[in-house]
């Protein structure tokens, strides 16, 4: 166990920007070779990378994937999401949405009541409107943790929901109406899947749970705007 969460840190560390090498990574690690090749034979069996005669690849998701498996092993959370870029958690959700047929905004920035407001992701599916915050940093996901985030969401959407003059700027000059959802997406679970009905998903489970949404969006905590 100790070998696997030690190769798959030198892996993340490695593979951020390039495929690396076998011995890179057996080099990083500080792991014999051929301890290192059974390692990652086996990480390429299970399909957390991609593995030829020289070189380790890994993809955001697998990325993703490996810092959970790290996690599990009893690496400490920060260290494993360090090994993580936020364009690469990014990336995950927008792709998930794209899947399930939701444009995207990331990043998307307004003014509402005095104040400048920030959320994540956005995803658009007419009259679907999921403002999603992305927690992949959070040291200590308690429970209080993850109820401090929903509530701090909820009120950046809400902001958002009554904020003047953004409609067009989201695409949704032609909708009648938007059902506005928030949400936060967590690297792991959180130890509640809800606070105030609004849902806290970890991001390996947010395809299904946006190919389940519209089915369960009057439990949820949502906002009705007419446009």
């Amino acid at each position: 166990m100790t070998i696997e969460r030690t190769v798959i840190l030198s892996i993340l560390k490695l593979t951020e920007k390039a495929p690396s090498s076998r011995d890179l990574i057996s080099k990083d690690a500080r792991i014999p070779v051929q301890a290192t090749n059974d390692a990652l034979q086996k990480m390429s069996a299970e399909g957390l990378i991609k593995l030829n005669s020289r070189a380790v690849e890994a993809s955001p998701d697998q990325r993703v994937k490996l810092a959970i498996r790290a996690i599990r092993l009893g690496i400490d959370f920060e260290k494993a999401c360090r090994a993580l870029s936020w364009d690469e958690f990014e990336s995950i959700a927008a792709a998930a949405f794209s899947a399930n047929d939701f444009t995207i905004r990331k990043r998307f920035r307004f003014k509402h009541a005095g104040r400048r407001w920030e959320i994540d992701v956005i995803g658009c599916k007419e009259p679907m409107f999921v403002c999603a915050d992305c927690k992949h940093w959070r040291h200590g996901w308690g429970k209080s943790a993850s109820m401090k985030a929903v509530d701090a969401q909820v009120e950046r959407t809400e902001a958002l929901t009554r904020a003047l003059l953004i409609h067009q700027r989201l695409g949704l000059a032609d909708w009648r109406k938007a059902i506005v959802i928030p949400m936060i997406l967590s690297l792991i679970p959180s130890p509640s899947k809800f606070h105030n009905n609004t849902p806290i998903v970890p991001i390996l489970q947010l395809q299904n749970f946006l190919n389940d949404l519209p089915a369960h969006i009057n439990t949820l905590k949502h906002f009705s705007i007419s446009l």
